[in-house]
């Protein structure tokens, strides 16, 4: 037995030595560095960090790398600007849809958009026509004589007295303001403020009123959207609607008059012998458009969407002269 066994063993010593030798075992690579955002640090497999959201990118170098970005970011806004700004004009209720729906990355912000436009309208309002008001002349009998219209910076003086002789400007305004009466709930306080706007109010012929009134409407309108939406939510009690709902569509909706009524002023203004025509499809397209919102968004009937119409148009009608009103005694009693 161990004879053969040992005649075995060179053999086998043999044959291993003439077979061919594998190669050692490569070692394996190092995995590839993740990248890391220069703005948070955070690792970034894909395209854009998802910490932050900033697009990883390198630094720099030349100028046609930075055109090519500069490009693509153009681009990229532009398309989602103009997909937006373009369901929001011709396509009345498709943005509130598609933001309850959850597609959202496509379109702006509601509430960036309402802002930006609500910016663009109020600067073109301010520069679009100064407001008047009208003055009507009766005489004894109560016929009219003559009808006029004057600025409201000049509207003060057609509720002032007679100036007295050797009385100066500056002593008649303070006469007439000294005049302010009120016995109401906070009058100690209420009186000498309105007697100090008032005495501000005809120092610059209102135009520091003008201004302020101005700068707090859009702020005005932003705290009346809320409560328009509250008044909604008791229009459409069944089938059941969240606030959030009837808050998004008035924000898509004073958004598209803060675009389309700019718009019907330059055209007015590019072709004069037409803007009254402008006015009044503008008047129509905006009546059509909150309609067919309405219907689109929470799908009910044609009259009974017409009906509810009807009772919001005149609630916002009350609401609306109460906030300007509001807005108006507000503005005057905070004249600096």
């Amino acid at each position: 037995m161990s004879t053969g066994a040992a005649a075995v063993a060179p053999a086998d010593a043999a044959r291993a030595a003439t077979a061919p030798q594998s190669p050692p075992p490569v070692a394996a690579a190092p995995p590839a560095a993740v990248p890391h955002c220069d703005n948070c640090g955070a690792s970034v497999p894909g395209k854009y960090c998802g910490s932050c959201g900033q697009r990883l990118e390198p630094p720099v170098h030349s100028l046609g790398h930075f055109l090519t970005v500069a490009m693509e970011d153009v681009t990229h806004a532009d398309s989602r600007l103009w997909r937006t700004l373009g369901a929001l004009l011709f396509k009345p209720g498709y943005l509130t849809r598609e933001f309850l729906a959850g597609r959202r990355a496509r379109y702006l912000p509601p509430v960036r958009l309402y802002l930006v436009l609500s910016v663009v309208f109020f600067l073109a309002a301010a520069t679009h026509r100064q407001a008047e008001v009208v003055q009507i002349a009766t005489s004894d009998d109560g016929a009219v004589k003559a009808v006029r219209t004057l600025p409201v910076k000049d509207a003060a003086s057609l509720a002032t007295t007679p100036a007295r002789p050797d009385e100066t400007k500056e002593q008649r305004a303070a006469r007439e303001c000294a005049m302010i009466y009120y016995n109401g709930p906070w009058h100690a306080q209420l009186v000498p403020a309105a007697q100090r706007a008032c005495l501000k109010i005809r120092a610059d012929d209102a135009r520091s009123l003008m201004e302020s009134f101005r700068h707090n409407l859009p702020r005005a309108m932003f705290l009346f959207l809320p409560l328009i939406a509250g008044l909604m939510m008791l229009m459409y009690w069944r089938p059941r609607h969240y606030y959030v709902e009837h808050l998004l569509l008035l924000v898509h909706n004073h958004a598209f008059v803060f675009l389309v009524v700019p718009l019907a002023w330059l055209l007015g203004a590019l072709a004069p012998a037409v803007a009254n025509w402008v006015g009044l499809a503008l008047f129509l397209y905006i009546v059509w458009y909150l309609y067919r919102a309405m219907r689109t968004v929470y799908g009910q009937g044609r009259w009974l969407t017409v009906a509810k119409l009807a009772a919001l148009s005149f609630f916002y009608f009350v609401f609306g002269v109460v906030m300007f009103t509001l807005n108006f005694a507000y503005s005057a009693l905070t004249l600096e």
